[in-house]
């Protein structure tokens, strides 16, 4: 088969981007057609024959994206995948409203629906001032959005939570396959001895945007004066630093490497966010370390409470001290954790991917 993916901007690195990896894994050829792509944000994209749409030359696209948001429509309608057999949609955005021919097979792994659009709309769109001035384009992005998503002939999402939305925003049925754990680890040959060095982690994107609430996990720890240690970068980070107390140490972000050396000493992974899936639940895990997590979002497919992790019920710093000081690092197994994180494994990616698209077809 001839495959095309689609992913809606390259030009960052995370969890949707190891998903394209292990897609690349898959399918070697594939090509990978996006709207932006910057080769300096995103290195990991040099694998791929990367082909961008029309709005690559426009001014500051490839860093503010956000400033086209309303040309996204026409920016994937513009894309051309005659000649291919199979178009596979990564996408939390815009690019599941490519237009294929009846002959070609469209598979959307859905991220989630679009979250400025449905789910965090009100987080994004906090300033009054700002909601009045943006509802005419929200409107119109709302209704292409709907349109668009009976393009793909078959949905995959990501988690429970993200299936639910797409049956509540899109009126679409979806299949559950998990994101692989592409996270290079070995336990039993790595020169790093699992151990517990006394602090807690935070890995995540330092955005702005509130659904991520590290200002929980950060506001939880420095009134506990317990040690946190949070990896990533961002617009919010500022912000952060601001009311991070001395128990908190902000690392920047990290190789690979270094990241698994944070995992493999950490009390536990700190996880207040709602997340589509949360892929760094599932890393921690694979170091055999427990997971504190809100009750919500992925974080319901992966963490199995009282056994390999727990959850707090509010996105408070309150609530999150109460699991905090009853915590006893005894409790949780090790060996739970990194079985619990082989549900995920690539193997099973790939496995339950190719029988869907061979059901499909």
């Amino acid at each position: 088969m001839k495959v095309a993916l689609v992913y809606d901007r390259v030009n960052k690195w995370g969890g949707a981007e190891r998903v394209l990896l292990a897609l690349h894994k898959i399918f070697p050829n594939a090509d990978l057609y996006t709207s932006v792509y910057n080769p300096e944000k995103a290195p990991w994209a040099k694998v791929f024959n990367v082909k961008t749409s029309f709005l690559q030359n426009f001014p500051l696209a490839k860093s503010s994206h956000q400033l086209y948001a309303t040309l996204m429509p026409i920016v994937f309608e513009s894309l051309n995948f005659d000649g291919y057999d199979l178009v596979i949609s990564v996408t939390s955005e815009s690019a599941k409203g490519v237009i294929t021919k009846p002959e070609t097979l469209h598979i959307c792994y859905c991220l989630t629906p679009n979250r400025y659009l449905w789910s965090s709309y009100d987080d994004y769109f906090r300033n009054p001032l700002l909601r009045f001035i943006s509802k005419p384009a929200v409107s119109y992005l709302r209704m292409w959005d709907k349109i668009s998503s009976q393009r793909p002939d078959k949905f995959i999402a990501i988690s429970t939570a993200v299936k639910d939305r797409i049956k509540k925003y899109y009126g679409r049925d979806s299949e559950v396959i998990y994101p692989p754990l592409q996270f290079p680890i070995n336990n039993q040959k790595s020169t790093i001895k699992n151990q517990n060095m006394g602090y807690f982690l935070v890995v995540s994107r330092l955005e702005r945007i509130s659904y991520k609430k590290i200002d929980v996990a950060i506001e939880a720890c420095s009134k506990l004066k317990l040690p946190l240690k949070i990896v990533g970068t961002g617009s919010g980070e500022k912000k952060l630093r601001k009311i991070a107390g001395p128990t908190v140490e902000f690392l920047g972000q990290l190789t690979d490497e270094k990241l698994s050396y944070y995992y493999k000493n950490c009390r536990a992974l700190l996880f207040p966010g709602i997340e589509d899936f949360g892929l760094v639940m599932v890393e921690a895990q694979a170091f055999g370390k427990p997971v504190i997590a809100f009750r919500g979002g992925g974080a319901l497919d992966i963490v199995k409470e009282g056994l390999t992790g727990e959850f707090f019920d509010r996105q408070t710093s309150e609530a999150l001290e109460k699991v905090l000081v009853k915590f006893k690092d005894s409790g949780y197994n090790s060996k739970l954790c990194r079985e619990n994180a082989q549900r995920f494994s690539f193997e099973k990616f790939e496995e339950e991917l190719t029988r869907f698209i061979g059901i499909s077809l």
